[in-house]
């Protein structure tokens, strides 16, 4: 893993990397990582001059290098080499892996990333990456086997491609909670995530006019375990942010549950005005105080 300190990564924030307008919309925002897609979000006879335009975007934007990551294209496909070759000159904050079908495909792409560090006088492991994990239906089969991977900091799921990739007629119920399918993939992430000792990040809320709707999923995601969340559309980061930043009165009940156990040192259990505390309780009570440092 990268050893230089993360940035938050509450929010990430796409913009199309052949839109200097939306780029620049995006990185001006409160976005803790904006995405700078080169994937899906650029055509394909538009991808040479994409690349072109985030390499200028990054040189430009120096200083905030850390916040600025770079969707490159799947490694099944045939651009994934050209947009390193663009990119990395700039160095980006970290790479987005799209379509990754396993723990494999993350290491394949370190010893991409390691030679074009080598290359650019960049520090050896200083980039790291995202991986998106359930994409396609190979990938469902795989989300365990990350744990270990260089330069892994984060996992994310796509729903969208998922359902192209098996055919479905659609992903969602008409309430709009996901099918049983993609309901799977999400705990799979999570659960790979939890295992790979990486950041589980939600996928994107399409409608991005829906800002109720956002509010209750982000906040239904962060209480199974997520951490983050991808979003399309500036209006939803304030929303995220929000949603994945703990409250003070969290903060407060964490910083209860520790001090009892810091003054009883040898207890399994302490009793407390919400019933019994035990271990998992004074876990999950540090990991929350953690997420104020990141």
């Amino acid at each position: 893993m990268p050893t230089t300190p993360l940035p938050k990564m509450r929010s990430w924030l796409f913009a199309p990397g052949d839109s200097a307008r939306k780029m620049e919309k995006a990185l001006g925002g409160s976005a803790d990582i904006v995405i700078l897609d080169l994937e899906d979000a650029v055509a394909i006879p538009q991808k040479p001059e994409a690349r072109r335009m985030v390499a200028e975007f990054l040189a430009k934007n120096a200083e905030h290098r850390a916040r600025i990551w770079v969707r490159v294209n799947p490694l099944d496909g045939e651009w994934t080499a050209a947009d390193l070759d663009a990119v990395m000159p700039a160095r980006p904050g970290g790479i987005l892996l799209p379509k990754a079908e396993g723990g494999h495909d993350v290491e394949a792409l370190d010893v991409m990333l390691t030679a074009q560090e080598r290359a650019h006088g960049i520090e050896e492991g200083s980039t790291p990456v995202a991986a998106l994990v359930t994409e396609t239906a190979a990938a469902m089969f795989t989300t365990g086997t990350y744990r270990g991977v260089p330069r892994l900091v984060a996992m994310t799921w796509g729903a969208e491609d998922l359902a192209d990739a098996v055919g479905a007629l659609d992903n969602v119920e008409a309430d709009g909670r996901y099918r049983p399918a993609f309901e799977l993939a999400r705990s799979l992430c999570l659960m790979g995530a939890a295992k790979a000792g990486v950041l589980p990040i939600e996928t994107i809320m399409g409608d991005f006019r829906d800002l109720d709707g956002l509010k209750a999923r982000a906040a239904q995601v962060r209480r199974d375990g997520y951490r983050g969340m991808l979003a399309i559309h500036p209006a939803q980061v304030e929303v995220i942010n929000a949603a994945f930043t703990p409250s003070k009165d969290e903060v407060a009940e964490a910083r209860e549950i520790v001090a009892l156990f810091e003054a009883n040192p040898g207890a399994g259990t302490i009793g407390w005005r919400k019933g019994m505390l035990d271990r998992p309780h004074l876990s999950r009570a540090k990991q929350l105080l953690a997420q104020l440092e990141g």
